[in-house]
């Protein structure tokens, strides 16, 4: 989109623009002309509000409108006109599609799709795998994809994990939303499953699609910071955008700093459709339930792990899978009618609000295994395609306005990203079932009709001439659709606040101070003051005490009033159990990585014992010594080295134990990166297993005096399985009022 200047309209002299001579004066006239009348839209009526120093106008649905005064210019289309709402896409009355009509929102989502040559604009990092679906059960009842007809039976899938906002050649543990797209090569065509490890989103419609990434990638004038939320931008867009808040706080919560991918949930974002063999309709979400259970790491760690292994999801996904140890989850439904929506506090097509799965318990109905990894990095991982708009027989869209943006935005940047409309050729992206139609040539065409006939309808009658099959061809569920053509927010979407606000209240203390850490160290690194100020603002709406810690870890001079809200905050909604990593914890080692920090002279009896415990377990584990070539054991045997000890700090590690001998020690404590292994292995709260001469390290690195029950010695004959059993609470949480990396 581009400006005109109100100042250059009102000179009245002429612009030139490209071959188009236009009358500026004219065009103001005409743009601040009255649009015809139409009737007052439903919902809530508009407000002039402040949120800080920012005077706004509030929409029907509580959206954010800047509206142009004196000193601003008139926003436009590329082909210069006026744009009255950039806030939403046309629809059908305020629940009803999005229009294709609708010029001015497929400009801005073009345009944006195409500003990265060749990388992906956002998802850039990625990694992929291969694998399978397999459903415990037919589902037929609900829907007739073939997929979900018979129980047992595997479906190809390519599975591509991804951070948001970084390049390609940014790190892993960035604090940011993970994709999960799942493409799954079904008997009747490709179904991608496109989604996320957080089930909401920063907005509600696509038409902001373009300015919330702008605001969170990096600064245009200066290229930096990269994969970082923590900036100006980003928190300056975020505070005029109350319908952000509650995905802020699942940003901000350890969710968006997972361990691995392996211990993610996926969720579907969207409300979609099943539709079954007779037509009727089912609402559902899609969830993607981790078997190892979820797991993140802490913030002082991930910024550790990110210098010490930028590739640390990578490298653990491969090693996974390349061990045999093969990633699952389960694909579980939450299933509802159109009672349940009419009834729901909140509406389903709204992508910043989720059903509580006490409201709508999930139903698991088959797992995704991962079981072989790409051959070519580039062929597979980079040139895979996911478009939400590949859907299949018996899985249909809702009137979600993100989700029918993004119909369109995805096939519109893989057009872009891979070269033409063929992109489909690329075998990573070609359908596993039988493809028959009309289309032809076109940038990098592999296969094209053959013979005479490309085109329908024909009287050739040439065998395996493809036509259409109402009985198994795709037909879209017949939803009945009524109103005015408008660009309108429904009222239904306008509580910001309270999903946020019963997120925050479902974490654990532990989790509660994570958010209000990372809150005030993103906040920090914004240089104006004013913007800090207004996001607290929000703050307040969501939870006073949360709002008065981030206020006094920013030192806040005054605490702001609290920002005008298009509805009060519910405080009505009961907390939700599985809204919590630590409410829920796995209760398995199995999985993990243990690292063994060893010296010459080491017990090799325990060290046996340490192995057979983590073969019991199903737990990796890497042995680090003071040099890559390994250690002389106490019987004389020798243990080679997965790491150097500078090269393999805890940071890369669920748990570590400490097998040193008393004569090795000494010149081990004199290392600094054997003093921040241990030092760093207590902050982030690991379980530390060790023999009696590590009581000497522990000293040098400045805990010796704080060990707890987290710390263990392992001085009986069953010491080494004890440790690993305890070891399946993951973290020793007790210790976090102690420590202060996190």
């Amino acid at each position: 989109m581009s400006k005109i200047s109100r100042r250059e309209l009102l000179k009245g002299s002429a612009v030139v623009t490209g071959a188009t001579l236009l009358n500026p004066k004219a065009l103001l006239d005409n743009a601040q002309a009255p649009n015809p009348p139409t009737p007052t839209p439903p919902g809530l009526p508009p407000q002039a509000i402040n949120y800080g120093d920012q005077k706004v106008t509030t929409g029907a649905g509580g959206e954010t409108h800047q509206v142009a005064g004196e000193n601003n210019s008139i926003l436009t289309t590329q082909q210069g006109t006026p744009i009255s709402d950039d806030q939403n896409s046309l629809k059908v009355g305020p629940r009803g599609p999005t229009l294709l009509e609708d010029f001015h929102f497929r400009e801005k989502i073009f345009h944006f799709d195409h500003e990265r040559i060749p990388e992906r604009v956002v998802h850039a990092r990625g990694y992929g795998a291969h694998g399978y679906f397999e459903p415990y059960e037919s589902l037929a009842a609900i829907t007739s994809a073939d997929i979900f007809q018979r129980a047992g039976e595997q479906t190809p899938v390519f599975v591509r994990f991804s951070t948001v906002a970084g390049n390609k050649g940014s790190f892993d543990l960035a604090r940011d939303v993970r994709g999960f797209a799942v493409k799954f090569y079904t008997k009747q065509g490709n179904w991608d499953l496109v989604g996320n490890n957080i089930p909401v989103f920063f907005i509600q419609d696509a038409i902001k699609f373009p300015d919330m990434v702008h605001a969170v990638k990096p600064e245009p004038d200066r290229d930096f910071p990269q994969a970082q939320s923590a900036h100006d931008n980003f928190w300056d867009f975020i505070s005029l955008m109350p319908e952000s808040m509650h995905m802020i706080m699942w940003v901000m919560s350890d969710r968006a700093i997972p361990r691995s991918f392996r211990f993610m949930e996926g969720f579907g974002v969207h409300t979609f459709r099943l539709v079954n063999a007779s037509g009727k309709s089912t609402f559902v979400k899609f969830h993607w339930k981790p078997k190892l259970g979820l797991q993140s790491v802490v913030w002082n760690e991930a910024v550790k792990i990110n210098g010490a292994d930028p590739d640390f999801h990578r490298r653990d996904l491969w090693k996974s899978i390349e061990s045999g140890d093969f990633p699952e989850w389960e694909l579980g439904l939450q299933l509802f009618d159109e009672d349940f929506a009419s009834r729901f506090a909140f509406d389903v097509l709204d992508a910043t609000k989720i059903i509580p799965e006490e409201d709508v318990p999930i139903r698991k109905v088959g797992r995704l295994v991962l079981n072989k990894l790409v051959d070519n990095f580039f062929a597979e991982t980079e040139q895979v395609a996911f478009c939400t708009n590949n859907i299949v027989p018996g899985i249909d869209f809702s009137n979600d306005p993100l989700l029918q943006g993004r119909n369109f935005s995805y096939l519109d940047t893989q057009l872009k990203r891979l070269g033409g409309p063929n992109f489909t050729h690329i075998p990573i992206n070609a359908p596993k079932c039988p493809v028959h139609h009309f289309q032809q040539d076109g940038h990098m065409a592999m296969t094209n009709p053959k013979g005479r006939v490309n085109y329908e309808p024909n009287s050739w009658n040439v065998k395996d001439d493809p036509r259409e099959s109402p009985e198994v061809g795709f037909r879209s569920y017949p939803a009945q659709e009524n109103g005015q053509k408008m660009r309108i927010r429904p009222e239904s979407f306008a509580d910001h606040y309270s999903q946020a606000r019963q997120f925050y209240l479902s974490q654990t203390p532990v989790e509660q101070k994570h958010i209000a850490d990372a809150l005030t160290f993103e906040l920090s690194k914004c240089e104006r003051p004013d913007i800090r100020s207004r996001l607290v603002s929000h703050l307040l709406n969501i939870d006073k005490g949360l709002a008065q810690k981030v206020a006094d870890g920013l030192r806040l001079r005054d605490m702001p009033a609290p920002a005008p809200a298009a509805k009060p905050t519910r405080i009505d909604l009961q907390p939700s159990v599985p809204l919590s990593i630590l409410k829920n914890p796995p209760q398995t080692f199995k999985g993990r990585k243990l690292g063994i920090l060893v010296t010459d002279g080491a017990d090799i009896a325990l060290f046996n014992a340490l192995k057979d415990a983590l073969k019991s377990e199903g737990t990796m584990f890497e042995v680090i010594a003071p040099m890559i070539g390994g250690v002389q054991a106490s019987d004389g045997t020798w243990i080679d080295a997965n790491q150097k000890i500078d090269g393999g700090p805890s940071v890369l590690y669920d748990a570590v134990v400490l097998l040193l001998s008393a004569a090795g020690v000494g010149p081990l404590s004199n290392m600094t990166p054997a003093r921040d292994f241990v030092s760093d292995a207590f902050a982030h709260n690991k379980f530390i297993g060790y023999t009696q001469p590590a009581l000497d390290l522990f000293t040098r690195a400045g805990i010796g005096d704080s060990l707890d029950v987290g710390c263990i010695a392992l001085d009986k004959a069953n010491a080494a399985a004890d440790f690993i059993r305890t070891c399946r609470a993951l973290r020793f949480w007790e210790r976090e009022n102690k420590v202060s990396a996190v």
